[in-house]
């Protein structure tokens, strides 16, 4: 089954750019011109990514995203004019999986949109479970537990956190991270990372400011509590 994709953006000339591309691509397109649309579209057709537009009348894109991260984990590509860099962390902080800012090519949104799906998918040769303290990861199911309780993590939060896990101890610098997890080192991306980390923590961890897990090793980056760090 080909996997469906909501676009949303209040320019027709953009929906309809985006949407041919991806429908000869091989994807399932579905539109909405503007936020109160989109989450309406949202909820009738269970899209598996949508690419959304921050300046959309009415209802703006960071406030469709944060209501649809409420209820769901479904990759999110923010589709922007605005290239500031706090922009970019601002969407990033509210649960964006990616950033792709006007103008932009088809072939490389295209690019974007199939290696945050990867992402969202999993990798079929990691080990199936992952353990340690009271987090417990289903890769195969793309699923976190926190002592027994389902945790819903982005597609990056979870990738993140696998990858942390399957390295215990090992220190990253924030451009490693993001050439692990995203097969590049675009600079402008680089505190990206702090926002996915601060989510992340917020999501997991007994005490964001006191980090039991993923900890900050200063001047350098982050690493995953090994066997005796944990507590």
């Amino acid at each position: 089954m080909n996997k469906r994709i909501l676009v949303v953006d209040d320019e027709k000339w953009v929906r309809e750019l985006v949407g041919r591309y991806l429908e000869q691509a091989g994807f399932d397109v579905v539109m909405a011109a503007d936020g109160r649309k989109a989450l309406t579209q949202f909820g009738n057709h269970c899209p598996d990514l949508v690419i959304l537009d921050w300046m959309l009348p009415g209802l703006d894109g960071l406030e469709v995203a944060t209501r649809i991260r409420k209820e769901s984990s479904v990759p999110i590509i923010i589709l922007t004019a605005r290239a500031d860099e706090g922009d970019r962390i601002k969407g990033l902080e509210l649960g964006a999986d990616d950033y792709v800012v006007k103008p932009f090519s088809a072939r490389e949104l295209e690019a974007r949109v199939r290696a945050v799906l990867r992402r969202s998918q999993g990798d079929p040769g990691k080990p199936a479970v992952l353990e340690f303290g009271d987090i417990r990861l289903d890769i195969d199911q793309h699923e976190a537990w926190l002592s027994g309780r389902r945790v819903e993590l982005s597609p990056m939060e979870f990738d993140l956190l696998v990858f942390l896990m399957e390295h215990p101890g090992r220190v990253f610098t924030r451009l490693e991270l993001l050439e692990a997890l995203r097969g590049t080192t675009y600079e402008s991306f680089e505190r990206s990372i702090d926002s996915h980390i601060k989510r992340l923590r917020q999501k997991i961890e007994p005490d964001p400011k006191t980090p039991r897990y993923v900890k900050t090793v200063f001047g350098v980056g982050y690493k995953f509590a090994k066997g005796g760090e944990e507590g």
